[in-house]
């Protein structure tokens, strides 16, 4: 058997990161339209009986303490704006439910580029760098290909890979 090109890989990898990520979503929308009393959480207290676990956002999962990947829903990611480096809460409910909270965001900036995609994923490229971004921000934008869009990426990480789109222009 042939070796599969690191691209290869590396998509398989997205999909599989997505795959998790849609699944933490659907599970989290059918608890919702059904309900679970254990799964209530009170308004007025942030706690969730269950696991809390804190790491970093990494783009597309938080990654915790122990290394373990865990899927953050891309509509969350989205609509939070969730830049790679942000820490984040994770409360596992004892119905398997996840709840996650930004709790400490990473000091950030706005950059302006242009959206693009290959290789199934989206990017917007920046003066010569390009930045992954998720599908559910492209799709919430309604950005097209070669629009201007405004991203928040990490003020202090020039490695970052992941920006998250601010607005379409």
């Amino acid at each position: 058997m042939s070796e599969l090109p690191e691209k290869q890989v590396k998509r398989l990898r997205a999909l599989i990161q997505e795959a998790e990520t849609n699944l933490a979503a659907a599970k989290e929308l059918l608890i919702s339209l059904v309900g679970d009393d254990q799964s209530v959480v009170n308004s007025n207290r942030e706690e969730v009986a269950g696991k809390v676990i804190e790491g970093v956002f990494d783009g597309q999962t938080m990654i915790g303490p122990d290394g373990k990947s865990y899927p953050v829903p891309a509509n969350y990611a989205s609509k939070s704006k969730l830049v790679e480096g942000d820490i984040l809460k994770l409360s596992i409910a004892d119905d398997g439910g996840f709840i996650y909270k930004q709790i400490g965001p990473v000091a950030r900036k706005q950059v302006i580029g242009t959206l693009t995609q290959h290789d199934g994923a989206y990017f917007v490229e920046v003066s010569g760098r390009e930045y992954r971004v998720l599908l559910a921000s492209v799709t919430y934008f309604k950005a097209k290909m070669g629009d201007q869009v405004s991203v928040i990426v990490p003020e202090d990480n020039e490695d970052a890979e992941w920006a998250a789109i601010e607005a379409g222009l």
